[in-house]
């Protein structure tokens, strides 16, 4: 692969570069083209957030370029196995000094209080929360991108506007960031998934796959996959989980941003995959097997999306008909064989009934469990909507039902408050709300997506209107 030489562009070249630069890492060329102005919130649209996003996206394909070319194997050993000689050298250095005064305590503590647990939600072992500050201490860039995330959260949470500290921290974590990749610091992946998801938390989210695009590329570049162990790993299946939840949003017009066969190790095909997850034995590891579903679902509904009419006349119509019969089965051997720590706290019929609300009372004990089963369900409903016509309800029992599977959504949000997860559920729960019809379960879905954005701070209500509209009514409608 030939180095891309870095240069200035405007909007359209800069467009069809990055076009060509994620066909080249194998990641998927159909995100572009999305809105890059924002509705959604005022700091999305500030002209230094702007132009930072793109100095950051900018940055991250060039340094996956030049990366790409030296690298034959994933990079696993150096980034996890060089964590011990790192610290013990002048080892809170740069966290000593970059935390040093009262707000910024706060946003660590912060950090470490609310916004680690959710992007640990899918990890035992914590990574976010244990090993990214041990990281921190030796990294610039890495401190100022947890401080970042944590300000723009509180500030959310706050409902702040006009001058914010979160934008002035973005900045200075990115201002570091060029000397991490030259290095190839084994936090770099973390500070740029961190970062990303501070862009996503105000970004309209038809702009998301543009905030992931560059990250994909650098996991392409570092063979980082979702088994590749420790801290990489664990930031892969943070990344993974946005894109999943970009794919949806799309809704078929654009597939995955990074290709599937980048998310197993190399060699190992689609078909072999629930071998791995179950090799693994932990718990955690057959969440994300969810996620990885989830994103086969997704990238399914986009081919049949994209199908040419020659597609779908037989015998391709066949071909997909297996396919989807594949998939189906797949997913439901997922929730088969859970592990006992993915399985709901099971309470008699009449304990149940007497829970409030009009939803399903479905407790989980375990963040991953919560998030994982959800997104079973998500994924059922994103391939009923595409059942082959050769397939009948009938064959599917109860997993066939697009309304039990929309109820056990809304009742998984509902039971479970785990803020992390209550996030993640922004797009099962569209998928789900869409299939309600009666109105007292339509404000009950409306009132838990405005509790989820005043308690976690991440912006969703965007959501109500589509739903609104998609209930027949207007976007602005009192329900």
């Amino acid at each position: 692969m030939d180095t891309v030489e870095h240069h200035d562009h405007d909007a359209a070249d800069s467009d069809a570069y990055h076009f060509a630069s994620l066909a080249a890492l194998g990641t998927s060329p159909s995100v572009l083209g999305l809105s890059t102005i924002s509705s959604y919130d005022e700091y999305s649209n500030d002209p230094r957030f702007v132009e930072s996003q793109r100095e950051l996206r900018d940055l991250l394909f060039t340094s996956a370029h030049s990366l790409a070319p030296t690298r034959a194997a994933s990079p696993e050993a150096d980034l996890t196995g060089s964590l011990l000689p790192r610290i013990g050298v002048d080892e809170d250095a740069a966290i000593s000094k970059i935390v040093s005064t009262g707000p910024r305590v706060a946003w660590l503590r912060n950090y470490l209080d609310e916004v680690a647990p959710w992007l640990d939600m899918f990890d035992a072992a914590q990574h976010f929360g244990r090993v990214v500050p041990i990281f921190a201490r030796s990294s610039v860039s890495l401190a100022f991108a947890m401080l970042a995330i944590s300000a723009r959260q509180m500030e959310r949470k706050e409902k702040l506007r006009g001058d914010l500290d979160s934008l002035q921290l973005y900045q200075e974590a990115i201002g570091g960031l060029t000397p991490q990749l030259l290095a190839s610091d084994p936090g770099v992946l973390a500070t740029c998934v961190i970062l990303c998801v501070l862009e996503m938390m105000s970004a309209s989210p038809w702009n998301w796959q543009k905030h992931l695009d560059g990250c994909a590329a650098l996991f392409s570049s570092y063979s980082i996959h979702g088994f590749s162990g420790g801290l990489p790993q664990a930031v892969f299946w943070c990344y993974a989980r946005m894109d999943v939840c970009a794919a949806i949003i799309c809704s078929g017009n654009s597939t995955l941003v990074l290709d599937l066969e980048n998310w197993l190790p190399p060699g190992v095909p689609q078909e072999d995959a629930s071998h791995y997850f179950l090799a693994a034995k932990m718990p955690d590891m057959w969440a994300n097997y969810a996620v990885y579903l989830a994103a086969r679902s997704c990238h399914l509904v986009w081919q049949r999306t994209n199908a040419t009419p020659a597609v779908t006349e037989q015998p391709h119509e066949d071909q997909f008909t297996i396919t989807w019969r594949t998939l189906w089965v797949e997913l439901q051997a997922w929730r088969q064989n859970r592990p006992l720590e993915l399985l709901e706290i099971s309470f008699g019929e009449e304990s149940r009934a007497s829970q409030d609300g009009p939803f399903p009372f479905v407790l989980f004990a375990a963040s991953c469990a919560i998030s994982s089963n959800q997104l079973y369900h998500a994924a059922c409903l994103i391939l009923l909507d595409i059942k082959p016509f050769a397939i009948e309800r009938h064959q599917l029992g109860h997993q066939g039902s697009k309304l039990w599977h929309a109820r056990r959504i809304c009742g998984i949000s509902t039971t479970n408050e785990h803020h992390g997860c209550l996030n993640n559920a922004i797009q099962p729960l569209w998928l789900a709300g869409k299939l309600l019809s009666h109105p007292v379960e339509q404000k009950a879905v409306v009132n838990l997506i405005k509790t989820i954005e005043n308690t976690t701070g991440w912006s969703v209500q965007w959501r109500i209107g589509d739903l609104k509209e998609a209930w027949g009514y207007d976007r602005n409608a009192s329900i």
